[in-house]
């Protein structure tokens, strides 16, 4: 039977939706308990500025999640966006058109993406390790580039963008949306979607019933590094510099709000609008426990521990199927 044939599941529809509006009450509290700990909180600057990082990751974080509903991982996201910030940097300080200097910066994490996939389907390699292998060679190559030093950024007309709004909501944050739609519908509404679930649950059973597999792999890995670069791009505009060390940690940030919105690292269970829920709690937990002065040590810990809860649950949720 052909993946196309096989109708969409309804309980699990119902569990997104329903673990969907779940995380959506979670955010909406705790904006409004932040908003009566400290009325810095609902300031205008300190929304914007979290919506401005909450963006970023959250735009990584859909990414990331194309990658683990296959059965993957990729940590070389925030390896990638730092990379990203040198190309797009050097390409701009050079002349080149700020389009082209994207556009090119875009090109190199697909570049990127398929190079992951080469290494998962035709070498063998583990997603973990592969990954992991251009996580350190892109920070070692981005410092080769620069010298170890920042690249700051001559041009006012690409950096203004990240620190303007539209009809009061910043630009950033209308970047997730320019993403998050077509995920959406990519994901949810297209048979390369259906694929990328199909191939998560059951590889093998996926390329007897007519899916290739590998070009679905190929697939998951380059609109990971896409996103990441994207991200590289919004980065080096929001800070005007380029540096290879920047985002350091924030692949674990990106898995973090994946998981935390309903993505299964046993794979072939997610969703686009979860992440990207998860990514904002994220955000308002970090920012408001900098306003309320908590040791950011204990920021960890309590993403931590909400990674623990949610994937204790997606295990108890599977072994209930």
């Amino acid at each position: 039977m052909s993946i196309e044939a096989i109708p969409a599941e309804k309980p699990k529809r119902n569990y997104n939706v329903l673990f969907g509006l779940t995380l959506l009450a979670l955010l909406v509290l705790l904006w409004i308990v932040l908003s009566l700990a400290t009325p810095s909180f609902a300031s205008g600057n300190n929304i914007a500025n979290l919506l401005r990082q909450g963006s970023m990751i959250a735009i990584m974080a859909v990414g990331q999640t194309f990658v683990i509903i296959t059965g993957g991982i990729d940590l070389s996201v925030g390896a990638v966006v730092g990379f990203a910030t040198v190309v797009v940097a050097m390409m701009i300080n050079a002349g080149f058109p700020i389009w082209l200097a994207i556009l090119v910066t875009l090109l190199v994490g697909v570049a990127i993406g398929m190079f992951h996939g080469f290494g998962i389907v035709k070498m063998g390699l583990p997603p973990f390790i592969i990954t992991l292998a251009t996580l350190t060679s892109l920070r070692g190559i981005g410092l080769l580039m620069t010298n170890g030093n920042s690249i700051n950024i001559n041009s006012d007309t690409f950096t203004a963008f990240s620190r303007n709004s539209f009809i009061g909501i910043p630009n950033l944050f209308w970047m997730v949306i320019l993403v998050g739609i077509p995920a959406y519908i990519f994901l949810h509404h297209s048979r390369w979607g259906r694929y990328l679930f199909s191939v998560g649950s059951n590889a093998e059973a996926s390329r007897l019933s007519g899916v290739n597999v590998q070009r679905t792999i190929y697939m998951a890995y380059t609109l990971s590094g896409l996103c990441a670069a994207f991200v590289g791009v919004l980065l080096a505009a929001r800070i005007g510099i380029g540096n290879p060390t920047q985002a350091e940690g924030w692949e674990l940030q990106a898995i973090a709000s994946s998981v935390i919105g309903g993505t299964s690292l046993f794979g072939a269970v997610g969703s686009v609008h979860g992440p990207l829920l998860g990514a904002f709690i994220l955000a308002t937990i970090n920012n408001g426990a900098n306003l309320l002065n908590v040791n950011s040590f204990w920021q960890r810990i309590i993403t931590g521990a909400l990674i623990i809860i949610i994937v204790y649950f997606d295990g108890l949720r599977r072994r209930g199927k």
